[in-house]
């Protein structure tokens, strides 16, 4: 296999959309009939939608624009700052509202996990989470679905309360912790860590004052093909973890029992924002630290998917029916709270694609 210089890009990354103006997107997911989703957070942008659809090139108010309208922080009934957005294996988008405008402490009602049918375009189901499932401090991040089960999986990345994983029954509505603050949903920091980012130390820099570290925990998430493992990792971690999805969901084991049954997976390549899987039982994770996307195989091997400059801060990804693989760009690290109270990030934002099957680079 021919190397490649560190500065060569490798894989074939395309441009899907280009956000040349607006605020910074987060998630994205496409339909099994190709129709494709973002998200914007409300981090400090002017967020008019904090959901919207592509389309021709444009981004639309979705389900609608109303639906975009919160009526404070604490409305059940529409969004209020959506940090994730997947669509599930029956072709339903979910969307994930973290309740948390500026990441704020959050207000019952202002949680919540939202179906919508495509097939209508309308809202089909609500679960509002309750007070002891998404805590005051709690940031919900991420989602994944196990429809064999009615289940879905969602990390809560708080850096200032406990992070976890949040089981939720699809039917009933019922939500539960898991891994409460286990050791492995942690956030590392220095002497542990040293993350870098565009050749610079990744942390809190305030405008006045010494820099502090950045404590994201529990934030990418994904399910083995077989549906028998949970697999997540902290934003400051180089190291990925594993659960059985059977310890998770049963509420008669203690959570101390779930904890003992983690499996540490290893070293990634670098620290993830976030993780995928696909139906070959192949694992995606994001690589911000070297604008990269990394994928084990199932015998465990590291392979380099893409690596290219214009990776700056690759955040979420969503495999589709289409063959590609999905990831947004975004240059989160250069936002004000990291760089001094000096905003330097640039338009564009990006959405790019990689076919999953397009020769990746081994890592050697």
């Amino acid at each position: 296999m021919t190397d490649h210089p560190a500065d060569t890009p490798t894989g074939g990354l395309e441009l899907v959309h280009s956000f040349d103006d607006g605020p910074m997107p987060t998630g994205v997911s496409v339909s099994h009939t190709g129709r494709i989703f973002v998200n914007y957070p409300k981090w400090g942008d002017d967020v008019p939608a904090t959901v919207v659809e592509l389309k021709e090139g444009r981004p639309v108010p979705f389900p609608s624009d109303e639906f975009n309208q919160p009526r404070g922080d604490d409305d059940p009934e529409r969004l209020v700052s959506v940090q994730s957005i997947v669509v599930d294996p029956a072709d339903r988008l979910w969307i994930l509202d973290t309740g948390s405008p500026l990441m704020q402490p959050v207000k019952p009602g202002g949680p919540k996990l939202v179906c919508v049918d495509l097939q209508t375009d309308t809202v089909a189901k609500t679960i509002v989470f309750e007070p002891d499932v998404a805590l005051p401090t709690s940031y919900v991040n991420d989602v994944r679905f196990d429809l064999r089960h009615g289940v879905a999986y969602v990390t809560d990345s708080s850096d200032q309360g406990p992070n976890g994983i949040i089981v939720v029954d699809l039917e009933s509505g019922e939500a539960w912790r898991r891994l409460h603050d286990h050791p492995s949903t942690k956030a590392l920091t220095p002497p542990e860590l040293t993350p870098v980012v565009e050749g610079r130390v990744f942390a809190e820099r305030p405008a006045d004052g010494p820099p502090k570290p950045v404590t994201m925990g529990s934030d990418g998430i994904a399910i083995s093909a077989d549906g028998e493992r949970l697999w997540y990792c902290p934003l400051l971690s180089r190291r990925w973890y594993s659960v059985p999805t059977e310890a998770l969901r049963d509420r008669d084991l203690p959570d101390e029992r779930v904890g003992e049954l983690v499996r540490d997976e290893g070293d990634k390549g670098g620290a993830a924002d976030g993780l995928e899987t696909d139906d070959e039982g192949r694992f995606y994770s994001t690589n911000w630290e070297h604008d990269a996307v990394l994928r084990r195989l199932p015998d465990g091997t590291m392979e380099t998917l893409v690596h290219d400059p214009r990776l700056l801060w690759p955040d979420t990804m969503s495999v589709a029916t289409d063959g590609y693989l999905y990831v947004t760009a975004n240059q989160l690290h250069r936002q004000a709270k990291y760089q001094g109270g000096t905003d330097l990030r640039e338009y564009p934002y990006s959405l790019f694609r990689v076919r999953i099957d397009a020769g990746p680079v081994l890592l050697r």
